[in-house]
């Protein structure tokens, strides 16, 4: 599948026999998940050396719906409405804090709701322990993601999460001298000691600075692209234990650092751009505060994760196979094809980054050979990248894929890449056997 950049058993198997062999590997139950999950996390434990990582985790489901009367019975379970089959993912994506280059898989869960699934009112979730809550997989991938990182020699880990994953049980037991939390504000806590809640709290606090954000245009949301210029404040909290939490064992209140950037005079008609920010960094200073928000936008990089594992590059969900736990361990290989891909589109302009992140040496040496199949005549055709960088690699496949080559025109996304990569693995297999030494035996 890393060879091919595919899930689509029939498109990666050379012959009958091979395309055999992977649908009982999938199918084996001895195969389980967390052999696999261990095998994808091995892979980034090496990238992570002497970094600072963003482990940044998020769910999505994988929805079976429309292949439900090919789906085997067993293990068959419901997603977020409660009605459609299918299962969730929840990886967790090390990403260099650096530069927000994605570096590979260090967590990995996968569940399915039974049918019949009780909603939270009956089922009296908020008095659960967080063990016994869906919630508890934030936790999990933080625990499971913060010893992949530590193995992989990691300097510092910041696990990132969205609304869902503001969690006071997280804020009182994850955080610790290597790893720090980064969570977008979900709800407008109480302040341990004062009157005015959180919310008012950073309202009152005086403008730091500002900086310009570009806003693509969202034609569901009927909203044009700009530029938004976001006004930046931040102060340092102490959250107040929830009362649903007094009888348990968390201290009565966590010092935090909150972060607010809210977007001045938006656009008629337009809802101002406004996040609120909590994290376990000091906050003291504007640039701090901006590197911050940097490290949050960075959070959409698993939402590129989701979309070229489910549509844009290998489209997961079109899968043939008929056993849902099966479907869980393709979804699981196939986030470590989906990391590659992200790779080369990240890297396609940054020449500091060596192609060795994502081609072996041999692939290389075979690029340098389709180099000139692949440069056009004219000097707005040709590769301007250095040999052996990341984008001089991902430029080639990109023509591979279809791209022109003029860097005038857009450039290469997912779909091109991703076809791109398959012609390139076809054309290095006899590559590969053309330049293999011959044996001789009698």
């Amino acid at each position: 599948m890393q060879a091919h950049q595919s899930v689509n058993i029939r498109r990666i198997s050379q012959n009958r026999a091979e395309q055999v062999g992977y649908y009982r590997f999938l199918e084996n139950e001895r195969v389980t998940k967390s052999e696999l999950v261990r095998s994808v996390a091995d892979a980034c434990e090496q990238q992570v050396e002497g970094k600072h990582i963003l482990a940044i985790s998020d769910s999505s489901e994988v929805n079976r719906q429309a292949h439900i009367g090919r789906l085997k019975p067993e293990g068959l379970g419901v997603v977020g409405n409660n009605r459609d089959i299918g299962f969730f993912i929840h990886p967790t994506l090390g990403v260099d804090a650096e530069n927000g280059f994605p570096l590979g898989i260090s967590a990995v869960q996968s569940w399915m709701r039974s049918p019949g699934h009780a909603d939270k009112h009956e089922r009296r979730y908020a008095t659960l322990p967080i063990e016994e809550k869906e919630s508890y997989k934030w936790l999990k991938s933080a625990a499971a993601s913060a010893r992949c990182l530590q193995r992989g020699g990691a300097r510092l880990v910041t696990h990132v999460g969205e609304r869902e994953r503001d969690l006071y049980e997280e804020w009182a037991t994850g955080p610790d001298a290597m790893n720090h939390l980064l969570i977008r504000v979900k709800q407008d806590r109480r302040l341990w000691g004062q009157s005015q809640s959180l919310y008012a709290t950073l309202a009152q606090q005086p403008c730091a600075g500002t900086y310009a954000v570009r806003v693509l245009a969202d034609p569901r949301h009927n909203r044009p692209a700009r530029e938004a210029w976001m006004m930046v404040r931040f102060t340092s909290v102490q959250i107040q234990r929830p009362d649903k939490l007094r009888t348990q064992d968390y201290p009565e209140c966590i010092r935090l650092w909150a972060v607010e950037a809210v977007e001045v005079s938006p656009p008629a008609g337009q809802l101002p751009i406004h996040w609120r920010l909590m994290t376990t960094h000091q906050v003291n200073t504007l640039e701090q505060a901006l590197q911050i928000i940097e490290w949050y936008r960075w959070r959409w990089r698993i939402e590129q994760l989701f979309a070229t594992l489910k549509t844009a590059g290998l489209d997961l969900e079109a899968t043939q196979l008929e056993s849902v736990h099966a479907i869980e361990r393709l979804c699981i290989l196939g986030l470590s094809v989906a990391v590659r891909l992200l790779q080369l589109l990240e890297g396609r302009d940054d020449p500091a980054l060596p192609a060795s992140v994502a081609f072996s040496e041999p692939q290389q040496h075979c690029l340098e050979q389709l180099a000139p199949t692949l440069n056009g005549r004219t000097r707005k055709q040709q590769n301007p990248y250095p040999v052996a960088s990341l984008p001089w690699a991902t430029w080639y496949v990109a023509r591979l894929g279809g791209w022109s080559g003029y860097a005038s025109q857009r450039p290469p996304g997912i779909a091109t890449l991703a076809h791109g990569i398959r012609q390139f693995e076809s054309i290095f297999l006899g590559w590969q056997l053309v330049h293999s030494p011959l044996v001789c035996t009698q």
